[in-house]
């Protein structure tokens, strides 16, 4: 029934005009963004709240759904509703599209449910032909004025439109003002523009086989398929994929009339947030251009004023601005990013939606608002994504490392600060480029003379961004501050060869793969390397965190190996450590070798005379981990991988014999010997074979040996007057009588050395639910173990039955991004499953084993100590299991104590 109804709810309306919008979903901000995107409900809205907003329409997202489903067909009959309802708008206004006497210009813009800055498509100026271009110069009284908008919408058009790369049209550009000795757009005059505009026209000709489209409607046809047709360009499919959008959502398209910030010099274009996007700052925050269109400001053909100049430059203008932005964000009680344009001294808003902020802007504006009574502490830890405290915990350039650059000469270039933090790499000039490297674990900074969407790419994986054009609200600095990316903007000291690939600051010339470093929040670009430092939390993120304690159910642990790690994390709020990898402490230099001699014993007694040199060692650790974590639990997993992982490689070995008898040198028995080993320990798949509970059961003097060290270790600490819980995990348990056996061995070990030392310590066995087979038969192994502890990672691998190494190198990109079959795409998997849990696979053999481990042992421990731990999704999910805790890395968990608090108020 609900579908029928849909349905015929679509089949009812496919487009409302701006003032209708608001009214037809009552209202409601959620439907109204399904429906009319956020770029439309937000001007219906706007409208609704007094503002004042250019006349148009918007076609629901449902239309584009539907060409997409027709095989990039338009809906029939479509065209002929924007027609019907342009008609109400053209009489209200006065002007008409395609009029020869006062002709009506139009915008086209996208405005998916979630923005999407800059991955789709725009067209600005749509009307314009040959006949309109004179009837516009004499309306206004503004030749100059009309022919700038006739070149611009046929660059735009035709880049757009009819897929004319833009750069050809800049070339074009570019070499009129070359010939006229002029630097600015703004400095050409009416002959010129005309001059430009049969190049234009020409440059269309030759690349189509056809003249510019003079009739109007054609015009405006072809803008609303364009957009449609961008949902499914490259650049949008792949900031979706990078952001979980569905893809299936679609964009909606608005039809706006058009007003010209390029008018006169009593004109202008600007963007502006109500508070500072990268740190949170409650000042108008913002950029404009005189005699201007919008795309001049986003696109960063040129470098803007700082919105603070309009007080001076436009004083009647500055105050609207700031009483509207203020009505907006009192509205929305949030960030808002607000497009807006001046024509003739006159203020409209053609835009405002939630803005993107940094973490650090998050972060402030949430606490600063509950201070300010506009939301209250729950709505303030909904607002930040727990992801994006990561950037939080980046290092900075060293303040003292910083100043000698300067000294020495390294500071080459200034240029704008539009996203802070800082990064380290090699340059690359073209974004494909940058892309390879990054895969192949290279760290770049991406230098462009400016960015435009189809960058992306380039952008994501690279460490952080310059341009040499552009300032703090062009598309490389609101991209790069929504992925918490350092970007240095409008460095115009900067000279740019993308041809060349080069990079010349005075009489220094770099090149692909010189060393730069960034400060994206001073805006500074040094030579070389430039040594960071910790980063320092702010007074902000403590109060922020602080209500998230008081707010969730869920502990958070951490997975630690040294003590170090473990003080980090406790330093970060962590309850304890959920996982400490004992394999770990055997990997450095002097214990290698000890490991090794273990492994190659040829009997018992070899054997545990290797364990009796590891076993000091192994209590080191565990000492300092216990004292790093005073009074809090520490789970420890015994030796979990197969041995053949502390042993050479098989090729690398038999390449080393090999190459020694071909140059006929005195062969290494011991190497011969090493090999014979590799081969014995040697298995077809090791992920199911020698390892984990069976490791310990074949050699139980491993297990024995690490359990006396944690004891002995345990002892030790408690008698500082520290206190000390530790948790003894036996993984990969797969059969109830394999941890029965195991913890019957080791708790007898446990109780040897605590009556041989004459000392009680508080402890629990437990286990590891990695194996299937483990959760399906939890209820009899809760009556060997005091905790479960969910391997996910393993879990997940052998649930799916994929090798997860595999996996990823060699098909799983193509599950998330669709596999091609007659013309259509179809994903097999919403999510990578080693990223955010399976929830209806993995996660229902979960639920089976918390639900018959409680029914045997009601007071167990359940906690999640997996990659998932860190994941907010996943948290999300542990918490609605009612599980104890999750652990995951140091450095993650502030993002799951927010994420966990975040569960919390959504179970509520």
């Amino acid at each position: 029934m609900k579908d029928q109804m849909l349905v015929a709810t679509e089949q009812k309306a496919r487009l409302y005009n701006f003032e209708q919008g608001f009214a037809a979903f009552g209202g409601d901000r959620e439907a109204m963004r399904e429906s009319l995107g956020g770029k439309g409900a937000g001007l219906s809205e706007m409208i609704k709240s007094g503002v004042k907003v250019p006349p148009g329409l918007t076609i629901l997202t449902t239309q584009c759904r539907a060409y997409t489903d027709n095989g990039g067909k338009m809906p029939d009959g479509l065209m002929d509703e924007v027609f019907a309802e342009l008609a109400h708008i053209e009489s209200a206004l006065g002007r008409k599209l395609g009029d020869l006497t006062d002709p009506l210009l139009l915008s086209v813009r996208s405005g998916a449910k979630f923005s999407m800055p800059g991955m789709m498509d725009t067209i600005l100026n749509l009307g314009m032909n040959d006949k309109t271009v004179v009837a516009l110069a004499k309306s206004t009284g503004n030749e100059r004025f009309a022919y700038d908008s006739y070149r611009r919408f046929i660059q735009m058009y035709g880049n757009v439109v009819l897929d004319i790369n833009k750069d050809q049209f800049e070339d074009i550009l570019d070499d009129l003002k070359d010939e006229a000795g002029i630097k600015s757009d703004a400095d050409l005059c009416v002959d010129q523009l005309k001059k430009l505009i049969e190049q234009y026209k020409a440059l269309v000709q030759k690349k189509t086989g056809a003249a510019f489209i003079q009739d109007t409607r054609e015009q405006l046809a072809g803008a609303i398929e364009a957009v449609f047709r961008s949902w499914n360009n490259h650049r949008a499919v792949y900031y979706r994929n990078l952001h979980k959008i569905d893809h299936r959502l679609g964009t909606a398209v608005n039809v706006q009339a058009m007003v010209f910030g390029n008018y006169d010099d009593n004109s202008a274009t600007g963007v502006c947030f109500t508070r500072n996007p990268s740190t949170g700052e409650k000042k108008l925050y913002g950029e404009y251009l005189v005699k201007a269109q919008g795309e001049d400001v986003v696109a960063g053909v040129r470098t803007p004023k700082p919105i603070a100049e309009m007080a001076a430059e436009m004083p009647a203008v500055y105050e609207e601005l700031l009483a509207n932005v203020a009505r907006l964000e009192a509205h929305y009680r949030d960030i808002q990013d607000i497009e807006f344009t001046v024509e003739q001294g006159r203020l409209y808003l053609l835009q405002t939606r939630n803005g993107k902020r940094t973490a650090q802007a998050a972060v402030k504006a949430a606490v600063d608002m509950v201070g300010e009574k506009i939301i209250d502490k729950g709505e303030a830890l909904m607002r930040v994504e727990p992801m994006q405290l990561n950037q939080l915990l980046l290092p900075s350039f060293d303040t003292t490392q910083k100043e000698k650059a300067k000294k020495d000469g390294r500071l080459i270039a200034q240029g704008l600060n539009a996203s802070p933090g800082a990064a380290i790499g090699s340059i690359s000039f073209d974004p494909d480029e940058a892309e390879r490297l990054a895969a192949h674990g290279q760290k770049i900074i991406l230098v462009r003379i400016e960015t435009c969407p189809d960058d992306i790419h380039g952008i994501v994986p690279a460490q952080g961004v310059i341009t040499a054009r552009g300032g703090m609200t062009s598309h490389a600095a609101v991209v790069a501050r929504g992925m918490g990316k350092p970007c240095v903007a409008g460095c115009e000291a900067l000279k740019i060869d993308l041809e060349r690939a080069t990079m010349t600051v005075g009489d220094r010339v770099y090149k692909t793969g010189d060393k730069i470093s960034i400060d994206g929040s001073t805006g500074e670009v040094f030579d070389g390397e430039i040594e960071t430092r910790s980063p320092e939390m702010s007074a902000e993120f403590g109060t922020l965190l602080g209500w998230a304690d008081e707010t969730r159910r869920l502990k958070i642990r951490t997975n630690a190996d040294t003590p170090d790690d473990a003080r980090i994390a406790r330093d970060f709020g962590a309850e304890g450590i959920g996982l400490c990898r004992t394999e770990h402490m055997f990997m450095s230099q002097k214990r290698l070798p000890v490991m090794q001699e273990m492994i190659l014993a040829n009997n018992d007694a070899e054997r545990q005379k290797a364990l009796d040199k590891l076993l000091p060692m192994q209590r080191e650790d565990f000492a300092g981990i216990f004292a790093a974590m005073d009074g809090l639990p520490v789970t420890i997993r015994l030796l979990d991988p197969p041995l053949h992982e502390f042993l050479p490689h098989m090729e690398q070995l038999i390449e080393e014999i090999a190459t020694d008898r071909a140059l006929k040198k005195q062969g290494d028995r011991a190497r011969e010997i090493l090999l014979d080993k590799v081969r014995e320990l040697h298995e077809s798949n090791p992920m199911m074979g020698l390892r984990g509970c069976r490791l310990g059961l074949m050699y139980p003097q491993i297990n024995i040996m690490q359990v006396r060290a944690i004891f002995e270790a345990a002892i030790e600490v408690q008698k500082t007057g520290k206190q000390v819980l530790p948790e003894i995990m036996i993984p990969l348990i797969g059969h109830v009588n394999e941890l029965k056996l195991a913890r019957l061995e080791l708790e007898a070990a446990a109780r040897e050395t605590m009556e041989r030392l004459g000392t009680r310590i508080e402890y629990k066995f437990g286990t590891m639910i990695e194996i299937p087979r483990a959760a399906l038969t939890a209820a009899e192994i809760a009556e060997h173990a005091e905790f479960f502890s969910f391997g996910t990672n393993d879990l997940t691998q052998m649930t799916f039955g994929y090798s997860r190494d595999d996996a990823e190198g060699k098909f799983l990109q193509r599950y998330l991004d669709g596999v091609e079959y007659e013309g259509n795409r179809y994903k097999i998997l919403e999510s990578n499953p080693f990223e955010v849990l399976d929830t209806r696979g993995v996660g229902r053999l979960m639920q089976i084993a918390c639900e018959d481990g409680r029914a045997t042992r009601p007071q167990i421990k359940l906690g999640i100590c997996g990659e998932h731990g860190g994941e907010p999704k996943s948290i999300g999910f542990a918490d609605g299991l009612g599980l104890d805790y999750v652990s995951c890395s140091p450095y993650r968990v502030p993002v799951a104590r927010l994420a966990a608090a975040q569960a919390t108020l959504g179970q509520k």
